[in-house]
């Protein structure tokens, strides 16, 4: 049996002569968070859909927990769709609880859980209001927790993020985080690079329909040439003449000030180097500091500045 929750090979959708996903491969291993991320119509949503079977890919293969077909294994999903809805007149506690029941849950088991889960994140005061008196980040939650009232084993979010405010992201990334610990799978699209750094195992970057990274955090920021910040008063011609040195600029950290500088290196360059090159030629440092690069900065080297010509923050 694989042991992988989720699997795509060498899938494709083509909407007649629109490509909106193009030979796309990916393995999502139990237990895992995977980020699947990339620019406003990159393709996440609609491979989402494939992987659920409400669209058929026209080609390629996809197994979802072992299964050919989504449908298969429907009670064992959790999903949360990109176009957020709830019954307006429903309870918060009773919307979570019928979903439940469509997952095979009693209804006794369903409305207790869904107590549980509105105490533990943060809504139990309001497990008995209307929805359409909750806030749109109260109703995002309630949202959420009906997606994974039945536990699911492979929970699929598609921007979850999507217009809350910064305490209830938090909210949301604790509740991922919780079930990932419990040993579930969870597949999260977003177009917000820094919810990914926080969360993610792994990622899956996406443009114009296509791959093009798909690896750990670290294997992602490593596509990225490495960079070394120094301060100081002397002359670093010597340091530019370093084989291992692929470019110096004037600024470090975004600093423009005298004697700052940002060195990028060449790929398995050891930052080190450049310290022991300034100590043996001289070379005086006020300051002398590595930078990691953030995914954001890795979408852009990969895709470039304008994301595929697609909405990107």
């Amino acid at each position: 049996m694989s042991s992988n929750a989720l699997e795509l090979s060498s899938v494709s959708k083509s909407f007649g002569d629109f490509h909106a996903v193009k030979d796309v491969s990916f393995e999502i291993p139990t237990g895992s968070i995977y980020g699947f991320l990339g620019p406003n119509g990159a393709g996440k949503t609609t491979t989402i859909r494939m992987i659920l079977d409400i669209l058929q890919p026209t080609t390629g293969k996809i197994t979802v927990l072992g299964q050919p077909s989504a449908l298969l294994v429907r009670d064992r999903l959790g999903y949360l769709p990109e176009e957020k809805g709830l019954y307006k007149k429903m309870k918060a506690w009773s919307i979570i609880a019928y979903f439940g029941t469509l997952k095979g849950m009693s209804r006794a088991a369903a409305r207790a859980k869904a107590y549980e889960l509105l105490q533990r994140h943060g809504l139990g005061d309001f497990a008995e209001a209307k929805t359409e008196a909750l806030s749109k980040g109260m109703g995002q939650k309630v949202q959420v927790l009906a997606s994974i009232v039945h536990d699911p084993e492979l929970v699929i979010l598609d921007e979850p993020f999507s217009g809350l405010d910064p305490v209830n992201q938090q909210v949301m990334e604790d509740i991922i985080r919780d079930m990932a610990q419990r040993g579930r799978t969870v597949l999260f699209s977003t177009h917000v690079m820094q919810h990914a750094e926080r969360l993610c195992n792994r990622i899956l970057l996406i443009s114009g329909g296509r791959k093009i990274f798909d690896g750990t955090l670290e294997e992602a920021r490593r596509t990225v040439p490495r960079r070394v910040n120094i301060e100081t008063d002397d002359d670093i011609q010597a340091v530019r003449e370093l084989p291992e040195v692929l470019s110096v600029e004037s600024g470090a950290n975004g600093a423009r000030k005298a004697g700052a500088w940002e060195i990028g290196l060449r790929d398995n360059s050891d930052p080190q180097s450049i310290l022991q090159a300034c100590f043996s030629k001289g070379i005086r440092l006020r300051s002398f500091s590595q930078t990691e690069a953030s995914l954001h900065e890795v979408f852009v080297h990969l895709v470039g500045p304008d994301g595929g010509k697609s909405t990107f923050r």
